[in-house]
């Protein structure tokens, strides 16, 4: 009809393409650009402590770059509560090129994110013929303040990764149905493949491919009616058996990564009943916020049992007359179905049915489910102004205004990512009795050095949750860095009589025992932490050093050796079983050691200080025993090592020891 209309003023189909496909460049350089200025203020942003040490600064097989030791263990072991494999190598990619610069890893997730928003129009453009309603869903899908989460935090590169292979596998799909062969099949599958390996989220893409295949793709077939490419919903489910069974493969290792790792709530500390009330408040809420996105926080604990009767039932009944009236419209308006089916079905893995985590709504999980309500919004609005030219103005006008105003909301969203203190600073101050966030905002203070006022919020999240191991363990903490250690030990005995107390709260004790000299009873704190996490590394440590204090050399020295083989490279190892050594008069092995800190950390002082004093100690040893070459050449390299680390008095008394030796005299002192 548009070209009919168009060559009737004089323009040939061939101009007429031509325009479209000006038309939709300009689309494509505009959703790249608003993109970008919408997450400039990234490029302010570091990195915050809420996963992004465990998924990348403070994790090992990350920082280490591209090795095969690191690419293994992407794809063999689970990590924090999650198998998956391609997400771990991208982070791994990120410090290979980057090192822990978070600049270079948060312009990496924009440009999956500027990505996505522009494959997300390419299929809506290609799947239903418009161009203008799916520019308005790429665009909203780009800039919307929900999407910050899934862009600024680094940790939730899984989200962005997830969500390009989401849209290259819908791509992939739409030109096998376009034109059904083998190998277009077989291309689908490969990358449905990689799209498991980003995120255990995507489970449900197979359901979505079966909504297309009833609108906008027109695949299945109904009563007499028989499309050129229709096929029988049975045919049409059959054909999706293998990505189901892909998902079915996927749901199994997220669930064993994740109970293993203690993610998983049980019965016990979220009741099945909490969690259903829990799923109608979430869906009606996550639509509250696309619609008005204020008060967006990086976490929203679950009420549990803090449940409004009214609020409840007035969202179950809401939801439920909305998925009647969706299924209701669905027969003319098939897009309204598909949208909320769309919406509803992939939510489900995250909407706390199995609550994984103890938050009650997580932004991060709009991301791709949130493109069902757009799609009923943006195709509502189309068959609104249809045919309206007055209609049409005013819906480009308001949509102009909608995304401006989103591209400045998500600026200031971008903002709040900027550290730790910005990032839950901003939580408490849009959500009430959150005590994950006193305890994350109290612990960044703390790192920060604002203990007084880390003292107030730690305390805060303690007397919210009494039982937030977490919470009281860095309590503790913090009364050590205080120089409280009595109030220390008391927080810290207090949480180990748990019998589920973690190895970190046993360490923690032992530690303030340590600073108390209460040796034996730190040694049997130590013992605890390493029966109950034998690969625990400074635990190593700490035992062998108490063992030392506690006049349990041999023990303390054997400790050492034991833990050298696990960490070789260990520059507090390596001095402490020195020190130990020289108290055993084991001088060689002492040097050894304290050579091996100084090549490691060439400027240790410690090191350097305790070198110079055990090649100074050993020269004494020679010259006694007459081997005056011995000793001159040992004094020598002590006397070096003086100087060069700046040990004025050590390297005087040494040289004037040396004089001695090289007349043929042994040190005596006066």
């Amino acid at each position: 009809m548009a070209k009919k209309k168009l060559t009737e003023h004089g323009l040939s189909v061939v101009e007429v393409e031509r325009s479209k496909k000006r038309v939709t460049l300009f689309i494509y350089i505009v959703l790249a650009a608003v993109t970008v200025v919408a997450y400039e203020p990234i490029r302010h942003n570091g990195f915050v402590g809420y996963d992004d040490n465990e998924y990348i600064v403070k994790n090992p097989h990350i920082t280490g770059g591209i090795t095969q030791q690191s690419l293994t263990w992407a794809f063999t072991k689970p990590y924090a509560s999650n198998w998956h494999p391609l997400t771990w190598i991208s982070h791994i990619l990120d410090c290979q090129v980057f090192g822990l610069n978070p600049l270079g890893h948060h312009l990496v997730s924009v440009l999956f994110h500027t990505a996505n928003a522009l494959l997300l129009f390419w299929i809506l453009k290609n799947i239903t013929g418009t161009i203008w309603t799916s520019a308005f869903v790429a665009a909203v899908f780009a800039v919307h303040p929900v999407q910050v989460e899934s862009v600024a935090w680094a940790a939730e590169r899984k989200t962005v990764l997830s969500g390009l292979f989401w849209l290259l596998t819908m791509a992939a799909y739409v030109r096998y149905t376009r034109q059904p062969a083998f190998g277009r099949y077989i291309l689908v599958l490969l990358v449905f493949g990689l799209c498991i390996m980003t995120k255990p989220i995507v489970v449900t893409l197979p359901l979505v491919l079966l909504l297309l295949d009833y609108w906008p793709l027109e695949r299945v077939r109904w009563g007499q009616y028989v499309g050129a490419a229709s096929k029988s919903a049975k045919w049409l489910i059959v054909e999706k058996i293998p990505l189901l069974a892909m998902s079915a493969f996927l749901s199994v290792m997220t669930f064993v990564s994740q109970k293993s790792g203690g993610a998983m709530s049980t019965a016990e500390n979220m009741p099945l009943d909490y969690r259903i009330a829990n799923v109608f408040l979430s869906y009606i809420r996550y639509i509250g916020k696309m619609i008005w996105p204020s008060g967006l926080a990086v976490y929203h604990p679950h009420p549990r049992t803090g449940f409004s009767d009214i609020a409840v039932v007035t969202c179950a009944l809401l939801f439920v007359l909305i998925t009647f009236f969706s299924i209701y419209m669905g027969r003319r308006k098939k897009y309204v179905a598909v949208g909320w089916l769309w919406y509803v079905g992939t939510l489900v893995p995250m909407i706390g049915l199995v609550q994984v985590g103890a938050q009650a709504i997580a932004y991060r999980y709009m991301y791709l489910s949130m493109l069902g309500l757009l799609i009923i919004v943006a195709w509502a609005v189309k068959d609104l102004v249809a045919n309206r030219f007055r209609r049409k103005v005013v819906a480009a006008v308001s949509a102009i205004v909608v995304l401006s105003a989103f591209v400045i909301l998500t600026q200031m969203q971008v903002g709040h990512w900027q550290n730790t203190i910005t990032l839950f600073e901003h939580t408490l101050n849009v959500t009430k009795d959150n005590a994950a966030a006193e305890h994350n905002y109290g612990y960044a203070l703390s790192e920060a050095g604002r203990l007084d006022e880390a003292t107030i919020h730690l305390n805060r999240a303690v007397q919210l949750v009494p039982e937030f191991v977490e919470a009281r363990n860095n309590l503790g903490k913090l009364y050590l860095k205080q120089g409280k250690i009595n109030e220390a030990i008391d927080c810290f005995t207090e949480l180990a009589k748990r019998k589920d107390a973690p190895a970190e709260v046993h360490y923690s004790l032992a530690s303030a025992l340590l600073m108390q000299k209460r040796y034996d009873e730190a040694i049997k704190q130590l013992a605890i932490v390493l029966e109950l996490d034998p690969d625990y590394a400074h635990a190593h440590s700490a035992m062998a050093v108490a063992l030392m204090s506690a006049g349990r050399t041999d023990e303390a020295i054997a400790c050492f050796n034991k833990y050298l083989r696990l960490n070789e490279n260990s520059v507090e190892l390596h001095y402490n079983l020195a020190v130990a050594l020289v108290m055993q008069k084991k001088y060689d092995e002492a040097i050894r050691h304290f050579t091996r800190v100084t090549e490691l950390d060439p400027n240790n002082a410690g090191a350097l200080n305790g070198l110079a004093r055990t090649l100074d100690t050993l020269a004494v040893t020679y010259a006694d025993a007459g081997k005056f070459d011995d000793a001159k050449i040992t004094a020598e390299k002590a006397l070096n090592i003086a100087k060069t680390a700046g040990l004025a008095d050590l390297a005087r008394e040494i040289d004037s020891r040396l004089q001695l030796y090289k007349k043929g005299l042994p040190y005596r002192s006066k």
